[in-house]
Parts: structure tokens; C-alpha cells; sequence
């Protein structure tokens, strides 16, 4: 049983039944989307609203910028500089040595003052040069005396996205380090100190890392070049410290970070950001792809579930609460476990998700009403939608067995007559007859079943099964209420006929109340609703006993003697005879109805 009942469920899912199965389409929409790049500038925009949300975590105390800044080339001049203004700052910090300095500068044109740069580096020992390519992507190392000089080298590649935001940097090409693990080598090499560096990645030309950007590069120290090394400031500031020397003036290497776009902050301080996230074991860390599947996937069947027969205005309140309560869940991620979990790609998936419900819904109840519209009146239609969890599992209508009264009509001489019209005029004339009757019997909450020809099959108590035998005696009084209405109906259509010289109708009905099978009979490309059993043989044999009645009967309707126990203090009625039904040891008394009963006065 267990078995089969998984296999259903899988079946369900296959057939696009289960009230998670739009969810599960959202989310594979999504995860399309995201493989194709509709995603990635929603995204961007998430991680730079999630940086601008969070308090700033704060730069690491032990790192410091000697700015190439406007103030220095107003006093050196224009950049690039000769090699003495270097030496002069090596020679300044020489005082009160850092842990390591990383220049953010190429020297990679031979100057007749290499030798003595050369020898203020040799000096420090903890000197990192930087390296770069070309646009034929040729290497351009430092000349080679620097390269000697210098403790170690790294390059200084940096690829913003399209949108000219730096959110990654790449910790090797190759073998090659970025300066800032280069400089981490040097000071972890000079200090003794622990350090887990990373490593280059085999099969991998250019690992990247994203960057945990510890707040604005105004917030990180920050001191005039020209100022250090004429010694308007204390080299002290910078001992034992992770000392980054670039260009902070306007126009030269400019760098977009989240926090820092417009305007655009300077090259240097990527690196600077790079050496505070290895430094404290804090770099932005992205969830594995499958990861990603799964959580859209829960996330997609998830909000299908939540969105499942609820009214339309649950699910807009729902719809407005979950993608804000995403943001906040990956914000409480961004803020406490560095991790940056996606936000466009999920919150898209919850809104698809929500329109696969609706347009799932949208489609079911179409189905519905094109299942019941012929059979019941609007109205009737929409309770049946309100209540459809009732009769409907897994998307599908399921059979059922309930107690319903049945009622069967036929126009008495019908053959007859329809001998004696043309077919265009039999069809009017027999439409108008039709129409009429089916309005009494929807009016009274009935089902039209179907039309047989001239014959009419109506069922009072479907879809919804009858618990309680009250609810089976309001059905029951309803198809005699209806019955009656038909009657007085046929009277005033009659005098119509009678006037446009058309055939006068005369009809029978018979009506029975017990057990029926209710469910849709036929193919996938013709369903209709229907309800089977003894039940409807029994309503269809007294239809046609009711040709025995006297004409000058009131009412042409037959009814065994159930369903005139539950309408018997509220119809007058007469024995009309016995039968003997299928099934049954006994005869049945049937009665025909002679009228309501007068109302007793209170």
C-alpha cells in the first residue's frame, strides 16, 4: 500500500496534480533563468543593497594605504614618478618597520635609479612588488633588479563585472598569488604567526574569491604619501603593519565597490579588502550550486504549498510577506555567516511560483466550470469551486458515494410530434422546453445529469455528499419543490405555445432518493459528470409508470415511498401502487403528489 501510495504520488507529479507541482515548475524556470544569466544584475543589485544594509564589520586594525592622493602629485607632480620619491618612502618607513609593504605600482621601465630603490628594498626584506599583462597578454614583471630586491611579488589583475562594481578577486594566475596573499606569505614568514593562505587550484587557470568588503574606504587608514616621506608623519603609525602603496588620486585606477560606487574608489583598496578577509578567516562565501537547485526547489514547493487553496486575498498578504522575509533571512546570513545567499533567484521563484498557483488554479477551475457549467447554475458553480477540496484530491474529481434523489422527465407523445414539425421548428420548440425546465431544477440547487433526447436526468445532492439525513430530506424536498415549479412553468409555457400554434407539452417524472456513484465518465477529451447506480433505474422506472396516471392528476410525478417520507409534511401525496424493485425482498409503495399543504397558522 505504501508502494502504490508513493507511485501515485509520483504519478500526480508527473501529471502536474500536486499542489507542489507549480512550485517545482517555478523552480526549474528559475534555475533556467539563473543558467542563462537573467539573474546575475538582480543579484549584483541584492549584494550591494545587502552590503549598504549591514553595519559595516570594520577593517582590520593592522592594515594601512600610503595614498598616491591629490596632495602628493600637487607637491611631486604628475604621475608616474622617478624611483627616488620610492626610495625616500622606503627610507621613512625604515624607521619603525612594517610587517609587510605591497606596492600597488609596476616598475617595469629600467631607471638609472634602480640600484638604490633596489637597495631601500633590500633593506626592508618585506618589500612585494606587483606584476601585470599586457593586452597581447604578455607578463610584465618588475625590472629585474627590483625583483631581486623584493621579498616577493603578486599581481595586481582585477576583473569588475559588467556593471563596473568589484565584488571577486582573483587569488592566482596560476601560480602567480594577487599581491595581497603575497604580502600575507611575507608577513606570515617574518611574524611566525599561523596563517591559512590559499592555494593554487589544479585544473583551474584563475580562481577568484568574493570579497567581504569590511565597510567604505573612507573608514580604513588612510595617509598622504608626500606626507610619510617627508616626515610630516610619524613613521611609527605603520609599525608592524600590512602597508598597501598605490594611486588614490582622481582618474588613476579607479574601482567600484558596493560601498563606494559614485563616486569610485581606488585599486589599492580591493587588496586592502583581500588581506582582511584572509587575514580573519572572512571572505564572502557563495553557496555550492547544488545548493542553489535545492533551495529553489524547497523554496518553489514550499510557497506552492503555502499559496494551495487559499482565497485570493491570503495569497496577495503572502505574496507581499515571503520575498521580504527572504531578504531578511539572507541578510541575517550576509550579517552573521558571511554568506551571501542569492536573493533575485529565489524571490522570483517564490513570485513564479505564485503565478503557477493562480494560473494552475485558473485552469482547474476552468475545467470545473466547463465540467459543471452545463450541469448546475452559476451560482452553484462557484460553491462548487469554494467547496472543491471536498470532492477533489490530487487535482482530479474523485468518485464518490453518496445519497442523492434522482429525477427523470419525458415529454409524453414526443415521437409524435416531433413527426408533425420540421426540424428547424422541433428543435426551437423543443429547446424552449428544455431551457425552462432546466432553470426551475438549478434554480432549486439540482444538477442537470444530461438530456435524452426529449428527457431530462436531474440529481439533487451531488457533489457534495449528504452526511446527515437532514441534508438528505432538503434534497429531496428540493426535486419535489422543482418538480412542482415545472409544472406551474410548462402551464405558462404552454399558453405560449397555444398562441404561436405550437404543440402543447404534457410530461411525466419520476423520482427516487438512495445511493449513486457520482464521478466524471468518459474520455480525456470528453468528460462529463455523472452518477451511476440502482438509484437512477429506479427514478427512470417510475418516470415512465407515471403514463398510468389519470390526466386529471395535478401533478404527473411518481415517487417511491423514501422520498415521500421526506417530504411528506410538507406535500400531500397518494398511494399509487406497489412495485417490486431489484434487490429488494418487498414491494415499494409509490405515491404521486397532489400539492403543498396548506400552511398551519401559528
Amino acid at each position: 500500500m505504501v508502494v502504490k501510495s508513493w507511485i501515485q504520488r509520483f504519478q500526480n507529479y508527473l501529471a502536474g496534480n500536486h499542489p507542489r507541482f507549480p512550485g517545482v515548475v517555478a523552480a526549474a524556470v528559475a534555475l533556467g533563468m539563473s543558467q542563462l544569466g537573467y539573474w546575475q544584475q538582480l543579484e549584483q543589485l541584492g549584494y550591494n543593497a545587502l552590503f549598504k544594509i549591514r553595519p559595516p564589520i570594520g577593517w582590520d586594525e593592522g592594515i594601512a594605504v600610503i595614498a598616491i592622493d591629490q596632495a602628493s602629485l600637487q607637491e611631486y607632480g604628475q604621475f608616474p614618478w622617478p624611483r627616488a620619491r620610492y626610495t625616500q618612502l622606503l627610507q621613512a618607513l625604515k624607521k619603525s618597520p612594517p610587517a609587510a609593504i605591497g606596492f600597488d605600482i609596476l616598475f617595469v621601465a629600467p631607471s638609472p635609479l634602480d640600484a638604490a630603490m633596489a637597495q631601500a628594498i633590500a633593506d626592508q626584506s618585506n618589500v612585494v612588488l606587483s606584476v601585470a599583462w599586457d593586452a597581447e597578454g604578455k607578463l610584465l614583471p618588475p625590472v629585474p633588479v627590483l625583483d631581486k630586491a623584493a621579498a616577493n611579488v603578486g599581481h595586481i589583475l582585477h576583473d569588475p563585472d559588467k556593471d563596473g562594481i568589484s565584488r571577486q578577486a582573483t587569488v592566482f594566475v596560476e601560480s602567480l598569488p594577487a599581491l595581497a596573499p603575497a604580502m600575507l606569505d611575507v608577513y606570515k614568514t617574518r611574524a611566525g604567526v599561523q596563517l591559512a593562505l590559499p592555494k593554487p587550484v589544479a585544473g583551474e587557470k584563475m580562481p577568484k574569491v568574493w570579497i567581504n568588503w569590511p565597510g567604505t574606504t573612507q573608514a580604513l587608514p588612510t595617509y598622504s604619501f608626500a606626507d610619510i616621506a617627508e616626515g610630516r608623519v610619524d613613521p611609527s603609525i605603520f609599525a608592524n603593519k600590512l602597508v598597501l602603496i598605490g594611486p588614490t588620486a582622481t582618474g588613476i585606477d579607479p574601482l567600484r565597490s558596493p560601498l563606494n560606487q559614485n563616486p569610485p574608489t581606488s585599486g589599492v583598496y580591493l587588496h586592502a579588502a583581500l588581506i582582511d578577509n584572509l587575514l580573519n578567516k572572512r571572505l564572502l562565501q557563495r553557496t555550492p550550486e547544488w545548493a542553489d537547485i535545492l533551495l529553489l526547489l524547497v523554496i518553489g514547493a514550499g510557497t506552492s504549498w503555502l499559496l494551495f487553496n487559499r482565497q485570493l486575498k491570503e495569497r496577495v498578504v503572502i505574496g507581499f510577506i515571503l520575498p521580504p522575509a527572504w531578504f531578511a533571512v539572507a541578510l541575517t546570513a550576509f550579517i552573521w555567516g558571511n554568506l551571501w545567499l542569492s536573493v533575485a533567484a529565489p524571490i522570483g521563484t517564490i513570485l513564479l511560483a505564485g503565478l503557477g498557483v493562480q494560473l494552475r488554479e485558473q485552469y482547474e477551475k476552468q475545467q470545473l466550470m466547463n465540467l459543471f457549467a452545463q450541469h448546475v447554475a452559476p451560482e452553484m458553480a462557484e460553491v462548487i469551486w469554494e467547496r472543491k477540496e471536498e470532492i477533489f484530491e490530487n487535482g482530479e474529481l474523485e468518485a464518490q458515494e453518496l445519497t442523492a434523489t434522482v429525477l427523470f422527465m419525458d415529454i409524453r407523445g414526443f415521437t409524435t410530434i416531433s413527426e408533425s414539425l420540421a426540424p428547424r421548428e422541433l428543435l426551437t420548440w423543443l429547446n424552449l422546453y428544455l431551457d425552462a425546465m432546466a432553470s426551475c431544477i438549478m434554480e432549486h440547487g439540482g444538477v442537470i445529469d444530461k438530456y435524452i433526447g426529449d428527457a431530462i436526468m436531474a440529481v439533487f445532492g451531488i457533489p457534495f455528499p449528504q452526511a446527515q439525513e437532514e441534508d438528505v430530506k432538503r434534497d429531496a424536498t428540493a426535486a419535489i419543490a422543482a418538480s412542482v415549479a415545472m409544472h406551474e412553468r410548462l402551464q405558462v409555457l404552454n399558453e405560449r405555445f397555444k398562441e404561436e400554434n405550437r404543440p402543447l407539452i404534457r410530461f411525466g417524472i419520476g423520482i427516487h432518493t438512495g445511493p449513486v456513484i457520482a464521478g466524471t465518465i468518459g474520455g480525456a477529451q470528453r468528460l462529463s459528470y455523472s452518477v451511476l447506480g440502482d438509484t437512477v433505474n429506479v427514478a427512470a422506472r417510475l418516470e415512465a409508470m407515471t403514463k398510468n396516471l389519470t390526466s386529471d392528476s395535478p401533478y404527473q410525478i411518481l415517487l417511491t415511498d423514501r422520498t415521500f417520507g421526506y417530504v411528506s409534511d410538507l406535500y400531500a401525496g397518494q398511494e399509487f401502487g406497489a412495485i417490486q424493485l431489484r434487490g429488494k425482498e418487498t414491494e415499494t409503495m409509490v405515491y404521486s403528489i397532489l400539492g403543498k399543504l396548506p400552511v398551519e397558522a401559528g
